[in-house]
C-alpha cells in the first residue's frame, strides 16, 4: 500500500541527498581532474 501523503514528505529529504550526492561526485571530478593537470606538466 502506498501513501502519497509519506512519498511527498520524503521527497525533498532523499532530493538533499541525491544533491549531495551529485556535489560530491562533482568535486572529486574537478580534484581528480587539477591533479591531472598539475602533475602532467613533464
Amino acid at each position: 500500500m502506498l501513501h502519497m501523503d509519506l512519498l511527498m514528505q520524503s521527497l525533498p529529504i532523499m532530493g538533499n541527498g541525491m544533491l549531495g550526492i551529485f556535489i560530491v561526485t562533482g568535486v572529486i571530478i574537478g580534484v581528480v581532474t587539477l591533479l591531472n593537470k598539475i602533475t602532467s606538466g613533464e
